[in-house]
């Protein structure tokens, strides 16, 4: 039985893949804190807990929560994605950047130069980041098996076709390929809402 089920778990991957399929993931507001902000948030020697793994291997949410306060407006209990990085990121969408009062340009992951600073706050402290608050660009993580499967390649731009209720085209969607990825695309709930998007949808690459 044990054989049977991982055969059909293969070909149910194998079949997707054939039909240009990836799975969709919507991505709320979330920090990405650097070691130090980690301190300065949270005081020395403390460690983050672990609430669940994420769908991207190495990939965590913290237990704990902080807030973004912006010129206009504050969110609170906002996730903290982990591990930390060099730099403290902000990921926001459009709405969040309107309600915040924060001009967020649309970067890739980890292009900060020139973003807005924003104050991130804690029960216990709250700091200024001097930049780093970015809108996501829509992007697709993949490895390398599944970059020659698609035939495409890492920073490629691409479509893909939501296969919602809602369907939508997006377009100039970014090929992320590392050997460690899981395939899966990424919108934020902006992009979300606009394609109608649930649990367990689906989208078809157009190259």
């Amino acid at each position: 039985m044990e054989v049977f089920l991982d055969n059909l778990a293969k070909n149910i991957v194998r079949n997707i893949k054939c039909q240009r399929l990836i799975p969709i993931e919507a991505s709320g507001r979330h920090v990405h804190l650097s070691i130090q902000h980690v301190i300065e948030l949270f005081g020395k020697d403390y460690e983050l807990k672990i609430k669940k793994e994420l769908s991207q291997k190495g990939q965590y949410q913290y237990e704990e929560k902080v807030m973004l306060i912006g010129p206009k407006g504050v969110y609170k209990d906002v996730s903290i994605l982990g591990p930390p990085r060099s730099k403290t990121q902000v990921e926001i969408s459009k709405t969040d950047a309107i309600f915040l009062g924060v001009d967020a340009p649309l970067r890739d992951s980890g292009n900060l130069s020139k973003s807005p600073s924003i104050i991130i706050a804690t029960d216990k402290a709250a700091i200024r980041i001097a930049e780093g608050v970015i809108i996501a660009r829509r992007h697709i993580h993949m490895n390398e098996k599944d970059a020659i499967e698609f035939s495409v390649k890492d920073k490629q731009l691409v479509s893909v076709k939501i296969l919602s209720q809602r369907p939508v085209i997006f377009e100039e969607v970014l090929v992320r390929v590392n050997r460690d990825y899981s395939l899966t695309m990424h919108i934020d709930y902006d992009e979300a809402n606009a394609c109608g998007y649930i649990d367990g949808v689906y989208g078809r690459l157009i190259v």
